[in-house]
């Protein structure tokens, strides 16, 4: 988990929310949907990005909700 923000990934109790570099997770819940909404609020509120991984491990999907390098013009 090199990149920073929070990073959603399979665990052995069901899916980890995990701030990039922790060794703890920040929660545990049985579905990925419970734990992609938990990172959502901690992401908006800490103003950084989500990764959300699938269960072989890769990024499947991304958002980010700080300051975004690349912003839509217009």
């Amino acid at each position: 988990m090199a990149k920073n923000g929070q990073h959603v990934v399979p665990s052995a109790n069901g899916w980890s929310v995990k701030r990039a570099g922790a060794t703890k997770a920040s929660g545990i819940y049985a579905t990925q949907s419970e734990a992609i909404d938990a990172a959502t609020r901690i992401a908006r509120n800490q103003k950084t990005e989500l990764y959300v991984h699938g269960r072989d491990g890769r990024i499947r999907e991304r958002n980010s909700y700080g300051n975004d390098p690349y912003p839509p013009k217009g």
